[in-house]
């Protein structure tokens, strides 16, 4: 931010929508953004964010020049911007039907800035902070043609408050489980149980055996827009370029209070991934389906898929809560918001002969039923449909696949979303949980320097606990170790290695400008 140094599937409330294709028909104003979209971003521009951030501004140039301006239909404005901050409904468009499912798109470009503080902030800090995301939100209109602004904050920051993480300060406002008073919603991200670490000893992927680490930011700038050069404009007038939205404007004067640790891009359009792939010449690029929003070919933005904002913050709503928060607390529209960096091996996904669609679809969804066995060519453009529905089985889904009873070729198998359904669904069927992760391509901790498919992903959920547990259910080592079932049918354990993960809490619009350092 001013004067920092670089070192080192969502729910229709929370999504927007995105055409299926750029197809003819355009009007010129369709025309005029898409060309405001794909607007070159110069290198002197990529160079002004310095080393880190000139990757990410790297990225958005490569696929900014192949998206376009996604035509929405826009939605009545809402009086006041919303106190939970990713809550975004009522300024997108709504949900539409791809394939006889229900899907919702946010806008395409997304960046996540993460940041360590150099001091404590002051209180005039604090005020610094809030007026610069207030001038932000004056000079881009909160949509998708402008720039949707999140800010989180990691135990760091808050062991950086008098007393630390456990001082009197925090352990007064910080909510806590439900299940066990003792234990905070906040608490740090750990290695999942196929994450190349120490504590897993055994565990290695094929291709990219590169140890996870547990991150230690104090900040995260989340940044949406569908204009790639939006956000590269916020984050200059941040760093100190005194422009914003063409305009003359101050740049905030935080005294060289943050320093940048990694910027990271994802993208999401449908067959994004794919003409990426065909740019710069993927080998695997023809097997990526077309019309996916994803590197691996399946959609993942079902409305089914993810729950309403209300149910993942602190005070929770009429089908779950979580934690001790009330409706007035501090932080009670806040939720914690899971940040990891993955490394995708497509080449081994779309491995031909050995993983044609029928083994792909099992290994993303279920085996109990396959929900398609695709097209005669099983390789060629995905070799099956892209968008499938999230069906929800109950919690014993991943059980049955696992056991091998009524599974396609009757293995044992281990589908993603039933794995992840053992514990991602409150009583009532509700997902306790909203994913918001896409596609990247960089080479963020590739071991020979190479740029390589990743999936950016984070979500929001009620307490760190919450999705520690749902990622241990993701890998299901309990299930595999008991039924038999083989490695390469683990749904999509060794096609991903996590490098970085991070539990932040995002705190509630009002309280977002450094959490409770106006009570210290």
């Amino acid at each position: 931010m001013g004067d920092f140094e670089a070192t080192d599937r969502m729910h229709p409330s929370t999504q927007t929508s995105t055409c299926p294709a750029h197809t003819g028909g355009a009007t010129a104003e369709d025309e005029r953004a898409t060309a405001l979209a794909r607007r070159p971003i110069s290198r002197r521009r990529a160079l002004q964010l310095g080393a880190r951030g000139a990757g990410a501004a790297a990225t958005l140039g490569l696929v900014g020049a192949l998206a376009w301006q996604p035509r929405r239909v826009a939605q009545a404005r809402a009086v006041a911007l919303p106190d939970v901050q990713f809550d975004i409904g009522n300024y997108i468009a709504p949900a539409q039907t791809m394939d006889g499912v229900l899907v919702r798109f946010g806008p395409v470009f997304t960046t996540f800035t993460t940041l360590a503080l150099r001091r404590t902030p002051t209180k005039a800090d604090q005020h610094t902070l809030a007026h610069a995301l207030e001038t932000i939100e004056a000079h881009y209109a909160f949509n998708p043609s402008g720039v949707f602004t999140f800010v989180a904050y990691g135990i760091p920051y808050f062991k950086r408050l008098p007393g630390g993480m456990h001082g009197p300060l925090v352990a007064r406002y910080m909510p806590r489980l439900l299940a066990d008073h003792g234990r905070y919603a906040l608490e740090e991200a750990i290695p999942a149980p196929t994450d190349v670490h120490p504590a897993n000893p055994g565990i290695a992927k094929k291709t990219f055996t590169v140890p996870v680490r547990i991150e230690a930011n104090d900040l995260l700038l989340t940044l949406r827009s569908d204009v790639p050069g939006n956000i590269l404009d916020v984050l200059l007038w941040l760093r100190g370029s005194d422009r914003l939205n063409g305009r003359r404007v101050p740049s905030p004067a935080f005294a060289g209070l943050f320093h940048v640790t990694s910027s990271r891009i994802m993208f999401q359009q449908n067959g994004l991934p794919r003409l990426l792939a065909d740019s710069v010449g993927l080998p695997y690029a023809r097997t990526i389906n077309p019309q996916s929003p994803m590197w691996m070919g399946f959609a993942d933005q079902q409305v089914s898929g993810a729950g309403p904002a209300s149910i993942v913050t602190f005070q929770g709503n009429a089908s779950a809560r979580f934690t001790t928060a009330r409706a007035g607390d501090y932080f009670a529209n806040g939720a914690i918001q899971h940040l990891s960096h993955d490394i995708q091996d497509l080449a081994q996904f779309y491995a031909n002969p050995d993983e044609p669609f029928t083994e792909r679809c099992q290994y993303m969804f279920r085996s109990n039923p396959i929900p398609a066995t695709g097209n005669a060519d099983q390789f060629a453009n995905g070799g099956g449909p892209a968008f499938l529905e999230n069906v929800f089985q109950g919690t014993d889904d991943a059980l049955r696949n696992a056991e091998g009873l009524n599974t396609f070729g009757g293995e044992h198998r281990m589908g993603h979303l039933p794995a992840l359904q053992r514990s991602s669904r409150a009583q009532d069927g509700t997902p306790v949980h909203i994913r918001m992760d896409g596609a990247g391509y960089d080479n963020l901790d590739v071991p020979d320097g190479s740029n390589q498919p990743k999936l950016q992903f984070t979500a929001f959920v009620p307490t760190g606990d919450f999705f520690n547990t749902m990622r241990k259910n993701q890998a299901s080592l309990d299930l595999v170790e008991k039924y038999g079932v083989a490695e390469e049918d683990n749904g999509l354990e060794r096609f991903i290695t996590a490098t970085r993960r991070q539990n932040f809490l995002v705190p509630p619009r009002q309280r977002r400008a450094f959490p409770l350092l106006e009570l210290a």
